[in-house]
């Protein structure tokens, strides 16, 4: 995994601009309503979808495979902010607690035991009352059922690439154990034109 997200910055560089998802300004909004300050997002990738937090005073924790990713954050994006360098299946690499967790198109990317890990980590490190916000691939995508079948709504969609396909079951069965959920449908802007539908989730803790 390592590997692919090193060649792939490398190749795509900035490949999805430079500006947010609209997720990320969706999550931006949500943790302003509910006075979230301090932000974990894990797959934080060279960090556009950092700056809404930061713009809107927060303070932002990444955690990102890729070093080549992490240098664009550093100097094409101007991020001066903590990023471990590793794996979230590596998770915790500190022992704070955060107001909110923010990750964006990874959570779909793991084999069913790497999300349910990436779930318990991040629901560990939120303080009692956050919220937990994942951006995940909805089954209306194109892709849905293309390449190798590995599993239920689990397919490899390129070489090396396994992309696992939410709905509203798949949301509620994996995520709902870990608190209250709001779920949203979004389109997100694709490179090289067109959108793909994503669902955002909100995962609130009592």
């Amino acid at each position: 995994m390592t590997e692919l997200w090193e060649t792939v910055f490398k190749d795509k560089q900035m490949m999805w601009g430079s500006e947010p998802s609209r997720s990320a300004l969706f999550a931006r909004d949500y943790f302003a309503r509910t006075g979230a300050k301090e932000i974990l997002v894990p797959g934080l990738g060279y960090g556009r979808n950092a700056r809404p937090f930061l713009e809107h005073g927060m303070s932002v924790t990444g955690i990102e495979i890729s070093a080549t990713a992490i240098g664009l954050a550093r100097t094409q994006m101007g991020l001066d902010i903590p990023i471990h360098h590793g794996s979230v299946a590596d998770m915790p690499y500190d022992a704070r607690l955060y107001d909110g967790v923010f990750s964006y198109g990874l959570l779909y990317l793991l084999a069913p035991p790497a999300r349910a890990k990436l779930l318990e980590d991040c629901r560990r490190q939120l303080r009692k009352g956050g919220a937990m916000i994942f951006t995940v691939i909805s089954k209306q995508a194109p892709m849905f059922g293309r390449g190798q079948k590995l599993g239920d709504d689990w397919y490899e969609v390129h070489p090396g690439v396994q992309m696992f396909f939410y709905d509203d079951a798949s949301i509620r069965r994996e995520l709902g154990p870990h608190g209250e959920l709001e779920l949203s449908e979004i389109d997100e802007p694709a490179p090289g034109g067109g959108t793909f539908p994503f669902i955002n989730v909100v995962c609130r803790t009592a």
